[in-house]
């Protein structure tokens, strides 16, 4: 494993427990898209289903088996324990338009037409537009909570290691997985301008707001 995948393992877990953090010492959801969640949470349920048939190293189950309970940990929270500070009226992003185009790219370019690998597939493309439900939450309430952007940033730079990782190996290892990073690239992307606005907003203690 080379540093950038590690480190970007260890982003992705910080945004995870800054968000759950975040809601239990709140003891409130408000400014989290719900559905962004439930997409993370189906994201990490259809990817690692290998958990049930492969054995890579402790250190990939243990965070696989990570990921899907603080997934799962976060939906839960925001539809049941805490719902009624969950804010509905602005978590309106149509999923579907979401899900049902990932599903039916996944079922036409795969590396293997079989259903542990479509459903695989399905978590690579699902993952790179999961975010947007928040993002469009953002921009119709206006603005987010500092703590809110720390999660975003963590998860953003999450995959943009994961970008430079597949890079790494295909230089070292001769790695090269046309699906992981072509999502990557769309994940990024989407990230720009909160990145942009994260530097020069957040960091200089100014509340981040994204354009309608």
């Amino acid at each position: 494993m080379n540093i950038f995948r590690l480190t970007g393992d260890l982003s992705h877990l910080a945004a995870i427990i800054i968000l759950l953090l975040k809601i239990w010492k709140t003891r409130s959801c408000a400014g989290i898209s719900g559905k962004s969640q439930v997409l993370f949470a189906l994201v990490f349920t259809t990817r690692y289903l290998d958990l049930l048939t492969a054995f890579i190293s402790l250190y990939n189950t243990t965070m696989k088996i990570i990921y899907i309970g603080c997934a799962y940990a976060t939906v839960y929270l925001i539809y049941m324990k805490f719902k009624a500070t969950y804010d509905g009226n602005h978590d309106t992003f149509r999923v579907e338009f979401l899900v049902v185009p990932v599903g039916g790219l996944a079922f036409l370019v795969n590396h293997d037409f079989s259903p542990l690998e479509i459903l695989w597939t399905f978590s690579i493309y699902l993952e790179s537009v999961a975010i947007l439900p928040q993002l469009f939450m953002i921009s119709k309430t206006g603005e987010a909570e500092t703590i809110t952007t720390h999660y975003l940033f963590f998860l953003g730079l999450y995959r943009a290691l994961y970008l430079i990782n597949w890079i790494w190996r295909f230089y070292f290892e001769g790695f090269f997985d046309m699906i992981a990073i072509v999502a990557g690239v769309v994940q990024t992307i989407l990230y720009c301008d909160f990145f942009y606005l994260y530097v020069t907003k957040v960091l200089k203690g100014k509340k981040l707001s994204l354009p309608a």
